[in-house]
């Protein structure tokens, strides 16, 4: 059903005058209530019009208009609550306070009228003692309590955990008017009450206790809860799913989709996770430095949110966790994972709040995952994960243009009888040769070195910080493991396989241009070859400073 038709049968519903102006406090639907009332006055309806038009139904819960209610009854009072909706125009709910208006006037006129008062009225009216202890309680009882299950228990005994700080009316020392005090029903449930008191004195100015009247507004206020709850999830959905449309990087969706967890349950934190291919879930995206104790319990919890439908809550190392599952194409594709203090528990709210963020996530998950392998097959060759042609000369450049001192070197090389492998044992073949020299590049290289394919069957490796001993030892080993590693996939024993590697310096600072640098290691590498397979040489010496050949 759309927001207009929840609005409407909540107008119809409502048993009291209740309205729907846009926010220039144009009428947009009345009840039949409403339209009752505006027969006999018109005034109230305008008087509502310039507050919502001024901005009052934002900034003020409710509004009290005069109204004739006609019948000879005179001018009584009409209060509303409203109520914003999700489109900008706002519900006004009215219930008519005449009668509590004209009963809290009578409380300090006459005891008996005042009981007289009560004896005819729903409301739930009290009286409390020197003792702050309920003296009197309207026949009718309150909050699912029998009049005399109340009389005689302290007011206190009523209050919510939650609300223990709450003045209450009960022991009012002056006049109190429409205090809003949430008690415990008879069932356990929450009630929310709007009280109006006075307080009794005695001939000395002694305290002698209190009378007022309740009306229980928990129903208004349980349903302005969820109105306020949902538009605030819409908020913070609508948020994501424009990221996730608009945004051209996933990770940044991932990192907006943290930070909305976070504040949508007052997390302290909170961590996007992608699941691989083997089923781990690795960090993805967050807003906050995750502790230690979250860390460390991460993989265990996620686990068990992966296998749940629901989210699944553990306290570890003083830290609550919360964690859910993230889905695509109903397969578990990711997780979020949010932490915060453990004195504060997760609520049933804090639960659906997570699970509505999880089910728009799980694309962002899969865009993100997508754009990752985009990544790699055009930063990558497809056989061997190395970097291919273009990326390796975007890496060296970058590596040229930062390094300021030292040395470092450049190995070109290819491989010796590759032709007869794919000649005699055909192409597959020779794709394992490949893939063998990448996992051989993999085993070679240090942190922070670069490989790469050029094409072919001609490989660089750059290696950093080292001079040109250092340099001709690395080529020496993988002369060595490339004989021993590549040997079983040779074509024949007269056809060994194995690599000619140029070997190439750099000096820092020299400003020779990365093109320049694989020329002179490919220069290496055809010097190598007219020493015979399996050797490596020197490259010529770079032109000069800056030099481009």
């Amino acid at each position: 059903m759309s927001a207009g038709g929840d609005v409407g049968a909540l107008l119809r519903g409502w048993p009291g005058p209740a309205l729907r102006l846009d926010g220039d406090g144009n009428l947009l639907a009345a009840n039949a209530r409403a339209d009752r009332l505006a027969a006999y006055d018109r005034g109230w309806r305008e008087e509502l019009a310039r507050w919502v038009a001024a901005g009052g139904a934002v900034t003020e819960p409710a509004h009290s208009v005069p109204v004739d209610i006609g019948g000879g009854q005179g001018m009584g009072v009409v209060e509303f609550t409203a109520v914003p909706m999700p489109d900008g125009s706002v519900a006004l709910l009215g219930r008519d306070t005449t009668l509590e208006r004209r009963l809290r006037q009578a409380l300090t006129e006459s005891r008996q009228r005042y009981k007289d008062l009560v004896d005819i009225s729903s409301d739930f009216a009290w009286e409390t003692g020197p003792d702050g202890r309920f003296v009197f309680v309207s026949p009718a009882g309150a909050i699912g309590y029998a009049a005399a299950d109340l009389v005689g228990r302290h007011p206190s005994e009523l209050v919510l955990p939650d609300f223990a700080d709450q003045p209450l009316p009960f022991a009012a020392t002056g006049p109190v008017e429409r205090a809003e005090v949430w008690l415990k029903a008879s069932d356990g449930r929450a009630a929310c009450l709007i009280s109006s008191a006075v307080p009794l004195e005695g001939p000395q100015g002694e305290w002698l206790g209190a009378r007022g009247a309740c009306r229980d507004i928990t129903e208004a206020r349980l349903r302005g809860m969820e109105l306020a709850e949902a538009r605030l999830k819409e908020r913070y959905l609508g948020h994501i799913v424009s990221s996730t449309r608009d945004d051209v990087d996933p990770t940044r969706t991932l990192e907006i989709a943290a930070g909305v967890a976070a504040n949508a349950v007052g997390a302290a934190g909170a961590w996007v996770y992608a699941r691989g291919d083997d089923g781990a879930f690795l960090p993805s995206a967050g807003g906050a430095d995750m502790p230690d104790a979250v860390r460390l319990a991460a993989e265990e919890l996620l686990a068990r949110a992966a296998a749940s439908a629901d989210p699944v809550a553990v306290l570890a190392g003083g830290q609550a966790l919360l964690a859910d599952r993230t889905l695509y194409r109903m397969e578990v594709n990711g997780a979020i994972l949010c932490w915060r203090a453990a004195d504060r528990d997760w609520s049933p709210a804090d639960r659906d709040m997570v699970r509505a963020i999880t089910d728009h996530v799980g694309v962002a998950v899969a865009q993100a995952r997508y754009q990752e392998t985009l990544k790699t097959l055009s930063e990558r060759d497809g056989l061997t994960g190395l970097y291919n042609r273009r990326t390796f000369m975007e890496r060296l450049e970058e590596r040229l243009s930062r390094r300021a001192v030292g040395g470092s070197a450049l190995l070109y090389f290819d491989l010796d009888n590759f032709k007869a492998v794919n000649d005699k044992l055909g192409h597959a073949a020779g794709d394992d040769v490949l893939r063998a020299v990448g996992r051989l590049m993999g085993r070679l290289a240090r942190p922070g070195d670069l490989t790469g394919r050029l094409g072919g069957d001609e490989f660089v490796l750059w290696v950093d910080r080292v001079d040109e001993a250092q340099a001709l030892s690395i080529a020496d080993r993988l002369l060595k493991e490339a004989a021993e590693f590549l040997r079983p996939l040779s074509a024949s024993e007269d056809k060994p396989l194995g690599v000619s590697v140029g070997v190439a310096p750099h000096a820092a600072g020299s400003g020779e241009a990365a093109e320049t640098l694989v020329d002179r290691g490919d220069q290496g590498m055809y010097a190598a070859k007219r020493m015979g397979k399996g050797h490596r040489a020197l490259a010529p010496a770079p032109a000069g400073p800056g030099s481009a050949g």
